[in-house]
């Protein structure tokens, strides 16, 4: 397994459990039930793509908060709660999503969401979590508007109260990628691509308004249709275009191919993209056309944080099948985010869960602040990660190779 993801325990977990005397039973509008064992049961929702092309990332989200339930209930870090999780696949659907986020908002016990991994499923759960004051924090979603409105380029509003994210934006993420491939990389004309979708879509545009702003060229743009995986008319046309780099908003599924496609006829330039490329299965499916494609991804290299290899090693321990990706540590920060706040919860009402427990859990997320996997995790006035930190990365000898790690300074 390739150590990509950040770390997951720190001293601050087993650092002192609370002392708590948390109630068995619950009212039905508090959440939480009891387990059998005299211990309110509180579960924590996974929404991601379990199968399909992007089911590397989703399984990856899905056992990191597996993870995190099981240290919190190991180190008994709620007194008398025991976490658990129920995770559902949206197959990368918005529709199928907005169908989970009603499925979970149904399950009383439920007190928060972790996921989604797209964009455009994250846009669709969002009022049906927010309308019942249920709390989802996403470790992935990286579009701007999600947290910020439709129109946050000039002015920024939150549309719900309910939605954080531990993942920081393409507000941050595209203009960071072009401060590298035109100041580092010396790349002056660029082929811009992207899949139509809200990340991909997103991400392009805001690379692109960077990279001119630099005093880039931007010699071509196309869309492709990411249900297809035939793109030798625009690997053409980037050949056509003179560009010597591609820039692609969009995931490893279509970009893998992309890539290949675009050596293959003859542009032997990089592709570069974000987050959503940032996989294994990307190098994969480029082959060795592949080398020498860069991606952006949030956070720290894994190699830089000192707690990695007991990360590592618990999540080894527990021997799950998949690797926790480039969204690991996220969904860990996600889950413990939400553990976090309802120990708060519980802790305010004497030691039970209220029986508005939904609510105050929104509530206690926003002051959420500890030292977790991917660093400090705390939110700002809009639920996004405060923590802004982005990593170049470079394929090289068949596997992901750091760059360079900053902050983008716009």
């Amino acid at each position: 397994m390739r150590q990509r993801s950040l770390i997951a325990i720190t001293a601050a977990l087993a650092a002192g459990a609370l002392t708590l005397t948390a109630c068995g039973s619950r009212d039905d509008n508090g959440g939480g039930s009891d387990s059998g064992n005299g211990d309110t049961t509180v579960v924590i929702g996974v929404d991601a793509p379990l199968t399909g092309d992007l089911s590397a990332l989703g399984l990856g989200i899905k056992n990191s908060v597996d993870l995190a339930t099981k240290i919190a209930n190991k180190e008994k870090y709620v007194e008398g709660v025991t976490f658990k999780i129920e995770a559902l696949d949206d197959q990368g659907q918005a529709s199928v999503g907005q169908q989970n986020a009603t499925k979970l908002v149904a399950n009383k016990d439920v007190l928060g969401v972790v996921g989604p991994l797209n964009s455009s499923v994250g846009e669709s759960m969002q009022k049906v979590f927010d309308t019942a004051k249920l709390v989802e924090v996403s470790p992935a979603n990286t579009n701007p508007a999600l947290t910020q409105g439709v129109n946050w380029q000039t002015k920024k509003e939150r549309p719900y109260k309910s939605y954080f994210r531990t993942a920081t934006t393409d507000a941050i993420q595209g203009p960071f990628a072009a401060q590298y491939v035109f100041n580092e990389a010396k790349k002056k004309k660029v082929f811009v691509i992207d899949d139509k979708k809200t990340y991909g879509a997103g991400l392009a545009a805001t690379f692109t308004a960077e990279f001119k702003e630099l005093g880039g060229q931007v010699v071509g743009t196309e869309h492709i249709n990411p249900e297809s995986k035939d793109f030798s008319a625009v690997a053409t046309k980037v050949k056509n275009s003179g560009a010597d780099v591609v820039y692609y908003g969009g995931e490893y599924p279509q970009a893998g191919p992309l890539s290949k496609q675009i050596k293959e006829a003859g542009a032997k330039i990089p592709l570069v993209g974000g987050d959503g490329i940032y996989s294994a299965d990307f190098i994969k499916l480029a082959g060795t056309a592949g080398a020498g494609d860069l991606a952006t991804s949030v956070g720290a290299p894994v190699e830089s944080l000192p707690s990695a290899k007991e990360f590592v090693a618990n999540y080894e321990t527990e021997g799950y099948k998949e690797a926790y990706e480039a969204y690991g540590g996220y969904s860990y920060d996600s889950a413990w985010a939400i553990i976090e706040a309802v120990k708060k919860v519980v802790e305010d009402n004497d030691g039970k869960l209220p029986d508005d427990a939904r609510a105050k859990v929104v509530d206690a997320m926003q002051n959420v602040s500890f030292d977790g996997v991917t660093g400090k995790v705390s939110f700002d006035e809009f639920g996004d990660a405060t923590n802004k930190q982005l990593t170049v990365y470079t394929v090289k000898g068949g596997d992901w190779a750091t760059v360079k790690s900053g902050t983008f300074t716009g």
